[in-house]
């Protein structure tokens, strides 16, 4: 009798654990999505806003007629001047890639709270649209996985840019698979590229898959004024990161935080599934527990979002 008591209690830890494994491998895949989707909301309300405020008179772009004594030619627009360098979380831009369907503001900033918002700009690199090689990073499983179809695009497939300089064309011209510290492909080369990367394989951080796309067109001028921060002095141990001043490994490769809000939101959780389970044995065991559910799912939620920051990649 002892003995089938206690392989009862086993078999009923095994399948509590299981379930739970399956919920946590749900949220990593679906619910993350939920977190990227409002912040993407807000990002758009954000970077709407940018682009449609009115520049100064001093700042707007000017039109200006050729003065060859001819009508027969159009007029020619002189290119708006850049906008100040972005903060840290700001919207910087709208991408585009219609062969893979994404559409997504993307965030200045490529550390894991930037990237859980979209797809992120480097700092280190000029924004898209302007001379260089502007370099945009971002999940593939997980946070709405923008760049989950990335190792479908083919050379020729448009990726299709907005900023506050206005709307720019891209045409993928190769793919690369890297290891996450050859960072030399976020260098300027001396051409007007945009440059993609995302973890590889799906489900993985142990390479970066890397797309190269060339700018169709003229560049945008660039700003001169460094952007907030870009003055910090790097401390001696940090990673050599290449004339980009970022590594591939930024953002993508899971960062390591404090375990107590884990820990604080893991006990919360076993003692509202024990207050359930004693209101249950006082009162009735399944209406209870339906009173209990929704307060533990919630619960459980915030858990596995700080649970998943102790992890070694967010992929």
């Amino acid at each position: 009798m002892r003995l089938a008591t206690v392989l009862g209690a086993i078999g009923r830890v095994c399948i509590t654990a299981g379930v739970l494994i399956l919920l946590f491998v749900a949220y990593q895949l679906w619910g993350t999505g939920i977190r990227e989707a409002q912040a993407q909301d807000w990002l758009e309300t954000e970077f709407e806003q940018r682009i449609g405020e009115p520049a100064d008179a001093d700042d707007a772009p000017t039109t200006t007629a050729p003065d060859d004594g001819t009508d027969d030619e159009p007029p020619t627009t002189e290119a708006a001047p850049p906008p100040p360098p972005p903060a840290e979380g700001d919207a910087v831009a709208r991408l585009r890639i219609p062969r893979i369907d994404v559409d997504k503001i993307v965030v200045q900033g490529v550390q894991v709270d930037d990237l859980k918002r979209g797809p992120g700009h480097y700092p280190g690199s000029p924004l898209p649209g302007q001379p260089g090689n502007a370099a945009i990073a971002g999940h593939r499983t997980t946070y709405g996985a923008p760049f989950n179809r990335i190792d479908e695009l083919e050379q020729g497939d448009e990726i299709l840019v907005t900023t506050a300089q206005g709307a720019f064309r891209y045409e993928v011209q190769r793919q690369l698979i890297v290891s996450p510290d050859q960072v030399d492909v976020l260098d300027d080369f001396g051409d007007d590229r945009l440059t993609l990367t995302a973890c590889h394989p799906k489900y993985s951080a142990r390479q970066r898959i890397v797309v190269v796309a060339s700018l169709v067109g003229d560049a945008a001028p660039a700003s001169t004024t460094p952007a907030p921060g870009d003055d910090a002095t790097p401390a001696d141990d940090a990673e050599p990161s290449g004339d980009s001043g970022q590594t591939l490994d930024a953002g993508l490769g899971g960062e390591h935080s404090s375990p107590w809000p884990a820990i604080m939101l893991g006990l919360a959780c076993a003692l509202i599934w024990i207050a359930a389970w004693l209101l249950g044995k006082l009162w009735r065991k399944w209406p209870a527990y339906l009173v209990g559910l929704p307060i533990f799912l919630v619960v459980l939620f915030f858990f596995f979002e700080n649970f998943s920051r102790l992890l070694p990649a967010n992929f």
